[in-house]
Formats: structure tokens, C-alpha cells, sequence
């Protein structure tokens, strides 16, 4: 009978391009599923020494030799565990997406990724070629079949790993979240254990990274699909699991959490990791008493430390005395510094230089754009001075029909709500009140506005956002037709004017700071559309 084993999975939080640092945390990784887990192996996740996505860096001149320098630590320094690490593999001039199977300095078994993702946020077949073998070896009398992130999602690796004999599956990955994930790769694994009859080990990585953030998210499906091991979300650890008898036991599992608590953890761990990872001492965050500023600035204290965010109010003559009493508040209740900088003066130079060109132009939303882009000027020049890294605060709703100033509320170094719908950052505020209340209430429940001019809302320039969110998400999303829309209920004139603005908008959208993804469609790399085209109702 094969002996009972004990596995250990690397949850790990790895910097793109830090092949030292990951390789350190990959060695102290295998020494605590050693020592304190007594695991007889350890699998870390997709391209862990060089993080993900690594992108052009694959193609620097060093990066070969880099790569190899960190596998000869990793074959000096890891002893009396099996290794299963990710890394890029340069071979024969092309590079592979690849695992090695290390043990006592030496490399066991080399798999190289078959199925190369290209969609979404993904651009594998730019830079690596795919596998074609199965890679199956035996532990401890168990025959275990490596596969890599996309290999599990289709049905062709899985398969070939069972008929080379592996009586279990290692599936290693870099998998982004976004909302409902978890469920997708849930079901996704279901099948493939449906299929093969085989139980599988699921790793993956956690952390932010430009416009992607990982969730972690690793589990153990026992052979029957039950589900054996959940790790916790967005935590870094190594976990382990115990294969008995050729079932694996009953290990922790996470409770359940509602979309608003994970969706906001993925902004906190995104923030926290932008801000650190490029070196800026804190954020700065425009609070204008809103309700996407005030969510902003508690996604950033909590991300960082209210010590390192700095609210700045800056109040225009259309600025009402309620809206600078919540900014107050806001930034009391967060513990975060506090600065009023009034935009009056640069918004009244602005006017006074350009009067004589405007002559006889009716006031309009040019001078709207001029208090927004004061305020860009006011907080680009503390992120000069300061060096603290501006968080901007429009959400996707806004991002998607154009509803935000170029260099206004746009400025900044990145958008923690970007992909976020604006009926989502109200539930958002909302759950964050559950923890300590740190946004007024009134922010939540009174009328959205820019206070550009007087009186004025959101309502008064887009459909209410519980008609514009859905329209929304079916077009940018879904990418359905504008009759397809129609037909769930919307009003032809209200989808075709939606959709109109979200073409018109794209100019403005390349132009912005990165965010995290937080939805199954975000705007950036994943949804990619010419500026200058014309395809109407389509």
C-alpha cells in the first residue's frame, strides 16, 4: 500500500520581475512545509519565480540567465522536500511556460504548459510555446501528474496526465480574480475530477499587480468532487493537506463571505501592493465629500494605515457647506490627514486668462472642466512635492460613458474603483460601515454630484445608475448587440444613447491610470477597442 503523504500548497504573494526576493520566499516556503508541516512536497504557483504576468520582460537579453541563477539556489539551498516551482524555461532561442520537480539538487521532471491562454487579460502566445507531453511522476508510491494554470480548464491535459498513469493532479497557477471566480473555478475543477476520477491539488498566488489582483483561492478536490481544503482568501501562506488511504482528509475550510466583504479585500490588496511595490511613502485621495472619494480613501487606510493617506478637500464656489462637512468627517472618522486647499483662486486665474478668447461664448461645460482640472494641478503638485502616489476616484459607470475630466479627475497614478459600477460602490460603502462607520450616511443616501455648477446631479447627464449599470454591464461585459439589450427590457433611446457614449468615451479611457479588475470585463488590456472606428448598433 503507498504511504500516506503529506502535501503543502504556497500561497504566495510574488513581485513580477523580483526573481531573488521570489526565490527567497520559495526557500523559506519549503522549509516551513518541511519543518513545521512535515509535507512531503511543496508546489508553488505559475511562474513563480519571475511572478505574473511577467509580459516583455521575457524577452530581456538577462532574464536566461537570471532564471538560472534562481533554479541552482533553489537546487543548492531546498533539501528533504519535493519541490514543484513555476518559471519560465529558455530553450533552443524560445521560452516555455514551465514547472520543474526538484528534489535534493536535483531536477527530477520538467513539464512545459500546453494549453496558452489568449483572451482577456491574458497574452501567453506572445512570448511562450506550448507543451505537448504529459509530465506523471511517482511519490511516495503515488503517480502524480503535474499540470499548469489553462491546462485545467480544458479537458485534453487532465486527460493525457491519467492515461500516462497519475492517480492525482497538481494544477499550479497565476489565476486573476474577478467577481464570481471562485464558483468558475469551482465548477471547472468539478469537471475535470468528473472526467478523470482523479483528485486535484489546486495552488495559486495572491497579490496585486497593475490592473490584475490575485485572490489566492487554492483548494484540494477529493476524487468523489468533494471539496477538501479551502485556503483563506487573499492571504499568504502555506497550507497543508494529507493524502490517507487515497483520500485526502478534512482540512479547514473558509466561511462563506458576502461579493462586497472579497471584492473589497481585492481593492485593499491591490492598493497596498501598487503603493509599496513602486516605493511612494503613502496616497493621496481628492475628497470632495462624495460617496467615490470616501470609499477611496477607506479602501486606501485600510490598504496602508491611516498615517500614510492624505484626504485633500479643496472646495469651489459650487461646493455645498454639507459636502465639505462630510469630507471633514470622512477623513475624522478614518484617522487619515486632512488639507483644505480651496480651488477659488486658480479657477478665477483660469477665467480671467482666457476672458478675452471666450468673448461672447456662453458659460458651458469647458468651465465645469476648469474646477476639475484645477484640482488635478492642486494634487499632482503635493504628489510632486510630497511623493505620495494620487489615487483617483471615478468608478467604471463614470469611466465607461466618458462621465470624468481628462486631466482633472482623472490625474493620478491609480484607480483603485475603476471597475467598479457605481450601484456596486454604494453596496461597497455600505459593508465597509459594518466594520466602523466612516462614511456618513447622508453620503450614501443623497443624490450623486460632480458639483460643477449649481444644483447639479449625476440624473441630470446620465440614466439613474440602477438603469445605466445594468445597460452597462451587457454591453461592455456580455458584449450584446444594442437590439439584444433592448430586448431585456431597456429602452431603445436609453441603450442607444449608453452605448453612443461609451464608443465616444474610448479616447479618454487610454488615457487613464491602471485599477484593479474586479469584473469578468474591465477596461485596459482585456477589452481592447480602436479609437477611430464606426460601428453603430452593433
Amino acid at each position: 500500500m503507498p504511504q500516506q503523504l503529506k502535501f503543502a500548497l504556497a500561497q504566495l504573494n510574488l513581485w513580477v520581475g523580483d526573481v531573488e526576493g521570489n526565490v527567497e520566499k520559495i526557500i523559506a516556503a519549503s522549509a516551513r512545509a518541511r519543518d513545521e508541516l512535515g509535507a512531503d512536497l511543496l508546489a508553488c504557483p505559475e511562474l513563480s519565480l519571475l511572478g505574473y504576468p511577467p509580459d516583455d520582460l521575457l524577452l530581456r537579453s538577462a532574464m536566461p540567465r537570471v532564471i538560472e541563477e534562481g533554479v541552482n539556489r533553489l537546487l543548492a539551498e531546498v533539501r528533504g522536500i519535493t519541490l514543484v516551482v513555476g518559471l519560465p524555461e529558455y530553450a533552443d532561442g524560445l521560452i516555455y511556460n514551465a514547472a520543474y520537480v526538484i528534489r535534493d539538487g536535483v531536477i527530477q521532471h520538467r513539464y512545459r504548459k500546453q494549453q496558452l491562454p489568449n483572451y482577456g487579460v491574458f497574452d501567453e502566445r506572445r512570448h511562450f510555446r506550448p507543451g505537448h507531453s504529459p509530465c506523471v511522476f511517482e511519490l511516495g508510491g503515488r503517480r502524480i501528474g503535474l499540470t499548469i494554470c489553462e491546462d485545467i480548464w480544458l479537458t485534453q491535459p487532465a486527460a493525457q496526465a491519467r492515461d500516462a498513469g497519475a492517480e492525482l493532479l497538481i494544477n499550479i497557477n497565476a489565476s486573476p480574480y474577478h467577481a464570481g471566480k471562485t464558483g468558475e473555478r469551482r465548477r471547472v475543477l468539478d469537471t475535470r475530477v468528473a472526467e478523470t476520477g482523479l483528485p486535484i491539488l489546486y495552488v495559486n498566488c495572491v497579490g496585486g499587480q497593475d490592473d490584475v489582483v490575485f485572490d489566492g483561492d487554492s483548494m484540494v478536490l477529493r476524487a468523489d468532487g468533494s471539496l477538501a481544503f479551502e485556503a483563506p482568501l487573499f492571504e499568504e501562506g502555506v497550507y497543508g493537506v494529507t493524502l490517507d488511504g487515497g483520500r485526502f482528509e478534512q482540512a479547514p475550510r473558509r466561511p462563506d463571505l458576502p461579493l462586497e466583504q472579497v471584492v473589497y479585500e481585492a481593492l485593499v490588496q491591490s492598493v497596498r501592493d501598487y503603493v509599496n511595490r513602486n516605493g511612494f511613502p503613502g496616497a493621496l485621495v481628492g475628497l470632495s465629500g462624495g460617496i467615490d472619494s470616501a470609499l477611496v480613501a477607506a479602501i486606501a487606510a485600510d490598504a496602508l494605515g491611516p498615517e500614510r493617506v492624505w484626504g485633500v478637500s479643496m472646495p469651489s464656489r459650487y461646493t455645498l457647506d454639507m459636502s465639505n462637512d462630510d469630507a471633514r468627517i470622512q477623513a475624522e472618522a478614518m484617522g487619515i490627514r486632512y488639507s483644505v486647499l480651496p480651488i477659488e483662486p486658480a479657477f478665477k486665474a483660469f477665467n480671467e486668462t482666457l476672458a478675452q478668447t471666450f468673448a461672447g461664448k456662453p458659460v458651458d461645460l469647458t468651465e465645469e472642466n476648469l474646477q476639475s482640472r484645477s484640482r488635478g494641478i492642486l494634487l499632482m503638485a503635493l504628489s510632486n512635492k510630497f511623493g505620495n502616489v494620487v489615487l483617483t476616484t471615478g468608478n467604471k459607470s463614470e469611466m465607461a460613458v466618458g462621465y470624468a475630466t481628462l486631466y482633472g479627475d482623472m490625474c493620478g497614478g491609480f484607480a483603485p474603483i475603476k471597475d467598479v459600477y457605481k450601484t456596486l460602490v454604494f453596496r461597497l460603502a455600505r459593508w465597509r460601515n459594518t466594520r466602523s462607520p466612516v462614511i456618513p450616511e447622508r453620503v450614501i443616501v443623497r443624490p450623486p454630484s460632480a458639483e460643477l455648477r449649481p444644483d447639479q446631479k449625476d440624473s441630470d447627464s446620465l440614466p439613474p445608475y440602477e438603469v445605466l449599470d445594468p445597460i452597462l454591464e451587457a454591453y461592455v461585459e456580455r458584449q450584446l448587440s444594442i437590439p439584444e439589450i433592448v430586448g431585456l427590457g431597456f429602452e431603445e433611446a436609453t441603450v442607444k444613447r449608453v452605448a453612443s457614449l461609451v464608443r465616444r468615451s474610448e479616447y479618454k479611457r487610454r488615457q487613464a491610470p491602471p485599477g484593479p479588475k474586479v469584473t469578468r470585463c474591465a477596461f485596459g488590456r482585456e477589452r481592447r477597442y480602436p479609437l477611430t472606428a464606426v460601428y453603430g448598433d452593433i
